[in-house]
């Protein structure tokens, strides 16, 4: 198989909502957006948005109050219309976000850009940055004259800008008015936006700074080649021992069971979970927190992928391969497992039909217990919006309102799609299928899901087959999910120090499963990262849990 395309790996990534985390310089934000304390604890808490599901068609998947997602096996031949009013006035906003796709066509050439503006009533100006410019051009704005910011801006979860939460405090507009309790019914599709995104975002000083874009609880995920690993023996309810002799059994030539690419620590984030182990920080009965590193069965975790390794179950390269190599690997044959995000599904179905069956993996148990996934932040960034006037406050919200539309309506169809017979046409089961104009002008390009978006649903066109069976998939791991304890509160230590500190536990679990560091060397790094800021995490994340809960 040729290389992985450029489009395919942006489409990739976009869909998995995955964004990396790495070290960034941001000190010249703190001489002039000092803010206050960000701190909730001892502040009064706004309430969160009330939630009022925006209406839409009835899934034929149900979803559940535990968290699996409404899963859609087609697409909805009655579209309904989520707004009653064009939200703009014609005047022109200025909004910015990140980009995992190739920089759009310019506004004057660009058909799906134009009916978007169209519809929202307004002329857009957007900036879109590519990922690996992000942390340096926010660097820029955070520091720059107030006077010059987008009047929308999205900040994303994958990248810890450091003061990040003094500088949303200083520079954008207190949502609480508009947003807190029932007065979000202004809003009924952000009003539709699940509880547990906001509380995932968080407050900053106790008030309500962003809108969170809702994400599913299932989060790292591995992703397997099903026919191999069936054939190998993989069977319902199996254990670490049956994970080894599948992966044994995968292995042969030069073909491997198990990949991974630079930077994921040889997806120690799924087996961390399987030998649950906590994803970040677990918080006990008395409100302490402790951190998933110092628990034993993380490092059990390291331990076992150790000797996977050692056994020569992972593809060689899995230190090196970047994210493109490691996909298109996975999509030849020659891995038969990757990590991605759960979110990886909506590119991985399409990108490898006919060439094989793409399935989440269920956890195995280890010692007996059965094992745990990942639970992703619900929220996956959050847009704030510019000091304003409260009568342009209420404009861009009804223009993110717009954009924040549910699955099966109108206005999500136009966002997502484009403009049928320009942007897409129809299957033979109503599912828009891209035109040619369609796959350069679209959403990917012009990111709009991340200024807003409405709940995700589960959703394959053309593969009922793949819904029913990701649903179901859900059904199994959503209760055994590891959820952070961190998410949505604050700590000064981490906004300041912790991607410099994961940086460096990151490159000890490498290098122990790599076999460069015997497994010993993970108690003087954990040692090293607790003294290093910790320590003083755990301390400060208990004093928000205590005033959030």
């Amino acid at each position: 198989m040729s290389r992985m395309s450029r489009r395919t790996l942006l489409r990739s990534i976009a869909a998995t909502g995955a964004a990396v985390s790495v070290p960034g310089l941001l000190s010249a934000c703190s001489s002039t957006t000092s803010g206050g304390d960000v701190s909730n604890a001892g502040k009064k808490l706004a309430p969160w948005p009330a939630f009022h599901p925006a209406a839409g068609p009835t899934p034929d998947l149900a979803p559940t109050t535990a968290g699996v997602q409404a899963g859609f096996t087609s697409y909805p031949s009655n579209l309904v219309s989520s707004v009653s009013r064009t939200p703009g006035d014609g005047s022109t906003i200025k909004v910015m976000s990140v980009t995992f796709g190739t920089p759009p066509k310019p506004e004057a050439s660009n058909q799906y850009w134009k009916a978007v503006e169209k519809a929202l009533g307004v002329k857009i100006e957007y900036t879109v940055i590519p990922t690996d410019d992000y942390q340096a051009k926010m660097a820029t704005v955070m520091a720059g004259d107030p006077g010059s910011l987008p009047d929308i801006i999205n900040m994303f979860s994958g990248f810890v800008l450091p003061r990040e939460a003094q500088f949303v405090q200083v520079r954008a507009e207190d949502l609480t008015p508009h947003l807190s309790g029932e007065a979000v019914k202004d809003y009924p599709n952000l009003a539709g936006i699940p509880a547990q995104a906001w509380r995932d975002m968080g407050r900053i000083g106790g008030r309500i700074y962003g809108i969170p874009l809702e994400r599913p609880i299932p989060g790292s995920t591995l992703w397997l080649n099903q026919g191999m690993f069936t054939g190998a023996g993989m069977h319902d309810g199996w254990t670490s021992d049956d994970f080894v002799s599948v992966a044994k059994k995968a292995t042969h030539g030069k073909t491997y069971a198990l990949g991974s690419a630079k930077g994921s620590d040889f997806n120690n984030n799924v087996h961390s979970a399987a030998h649950n182990a906590p994803q970040g920080w677990a918080v006990d009965g008395k409100g302490a927190f402790h951190a998933g590193y110092t628990d034993e069965r993380f490092k059990a975790a390291v331990a076992f992928q150790a000797q996977l390794r050692k056994d020569g179950y992972y593809h060689p390269d899995s230190t090196s391969l970047s994210t493109s190599d490691a996909y298109t690997l996975m999509l030849n044959g020659t891995i038969g497992s990757l990590q991605n995000g759960f979110g990886n599904y909506t590119a991985l179905y399409p990108d490898s039909k006919g060439l094989l069956t793409p399935a989440p993996a269920v956890p195995y148990a280890v010692d007996g217990t059965p094992g745990g996934v990942v639970a992703a932040r619900r929220s996956f960034g959050y847009t704030i919006l510019k000091k304003a006037s409260k009568e342009r406050i209420q404009l861009l919200l009804r223009v993110l309102d717009y954009l924040a539309a549910p699955f099966g309506t109108k206005e999500y169809e136009l966002t997502h799609f484009g403009v049928e017979g320009v942007h897409f046409t129809r299957d033979k089961g109503g599912s828009p299928v891209p035109t040619k104009l369609g796959q350069v002008e679209n959403i990917a390009n012009l990111p709009f899901r991340y200024l807003a978006e409405g709940p995700q649903v589960l959703f394959v066109p053309g593969l009922p087959d793949a819904t029913r069976a990701l649903h179901a998939w859900q059904q199994k791991v959503v209760p055994v999910a590891i959820r952070d304890a961190s998410f949505g509160l604050q700590s000064a230590t981490f906004n300041a120090q912790g991607t410099t500190l994961k940086a460096g536990m990151d490159d000890t679990i490498t290098s122990v499963i790599a076999g460069r560091a015997p497994l010993s060397a993970l108690d003087g790094a954990i040692s090293k990262w607790r003294s290093g800021g910790g320590d003083r995490m755990a301390d400060e994340y208990a004093k928000e849990h205590a005033a959030n809960t």
